[in-house]
Formats: structure tokens, C-alpha cells, sequence
């Protein structure tokens, strides 16, 4: 499985037990529908590798406690600490209406409701605390919130976000 085939579900932050279960700190609002899985992948240094579950359930809030097929002790458990978690991108809940993941949108063509279409998502920036899409706008990158007061509706259909842009932002990359 290649790693653009698959989405980040969280990282291995712990053991559990001598027997090799692990805590996966899951990256999701909603961890209750990974309870239930039957493999993972993670990141390895030759690329994802599958790892089967025996058994898995929550513990706490966003941690789910797993016991994998192949980790049988602390030692084998001590190889997957820090290691990042993948699911492929087809296991992803379908999302509607204004609701949208980051890989989703790009490519889209944002249309604003005074500029017209301004441009191209290349990427979104979700390393601060405010997630922020990167847009091609003429040869140069803006940069706007991913907020429900900016961002009015998500076409699937035509691959494009309309938004209305605050009065002035635009003017700051011009």
C-alpha cells in the first residue's frame, strides 16, 4: 500500500501491557469508528506495512488499546513506539455538505463571491492553530481560513469551494 493511497489515523504513543498491546493515539473526532478494524497500516522505514489486529477497544478518550497478531511481548511492542498509523483512503466516512477533508479540496478552483475564481487549492497548512488553504492566485500564494464564516459551500460535483473573502485579505497578496 502506498502512502498517498491512505490517510493518518494517529501514532503508536505506548505500551500497555507485557504482552505487546500498544495505545494508538488517534487523530479523529470520531475514534469510536476504528474500534473495530481488522488491520492498520505503519509507517516503516521500507514504506506501510499491514499489521493485523487480534483485538482492539478504547481506552480513555482517544486512545485505542491494541493488541496486534505479530507483537507478542514489550520487546516487539518497544519497534512500533512513535510509529505512525494509516488506513487507506476508501475506509475515510464519507463527509457532506460543507464538511470536507484537506486532501479533498485540492485542486479544487476557489470561487469568491466578489473576485470570481481566484484560483487553485495546492495545499492546506494545518500546523498552526487555525488550518489555512494555500491558494495558486495569479502566481502567488494566498493564504485563507478554513472557517464556516469564509468558506460558503463545497461543490464536489464541479471540484470547487465558494467562499466570501473578508474585505481587504485579498488585497494583502496584490
Amino acid at each position: 500500500m502506498l502512502k498517498e493511497d491512505c490517510f493518518f489515523l494517529g501514532t503508536v504513543v505506548g505500551k500497555y501491557s507485557y504482552k505487546g498491546e500498544v495505545l494508538i493515539k488517534l487523530d479523529t473526532d470520531q475514534p469510536e469508528l476504528y474500534e473495530n478494524i481488522s488491520s492498520f497500516f505503519i509507517e516503516t522505514q521500507t514504506g506501510l506495512a499491514p499489521y493485523f489486529i487480534k483485538n482492539s477497544r478504547l481506552h480513555k478518550s482517544s486512545l485505542l488499546r491494541v493488541a496486534f497478531e505479530d507483537v507478542k511481548d514489550e520487546n516487539d511492542a518497544d519497534g512500533l513506539l512513535k510509529k505512525k498509523v494509516f488506513l487507506p483512503l476508501d475506509m475515510l466516512p464519507k463527509l457532506t455538505g460543507n464538511r470536507f477533508y484537506f486532501h479533498e479540496v485540492i485542486g479544487y478552483d476557489v470561487i469568491d463571491k466578489h473576485h470570481g475564481n481566484i484560483g487553485e487549492v495546492i495545499g492546506v497548512n494545518d500546523n498552526a492553530s487555525q488550518a489555512l488553504l494555500e491558494i495558486d492566485y495569479k502566481s502567488t500564494q494566498v493564504l485563507l481560513p478554513v472557517v464556516d464564516e469564509i468558506i460558503k459551500r463545497v461543490d464536489r460535483a464541479e471540484k470547487q469551494l465558494h467562499v466570501q473573502i473578508p474585505e481587504g485579505l485579498l488585497d494583502i497578496y496584490i
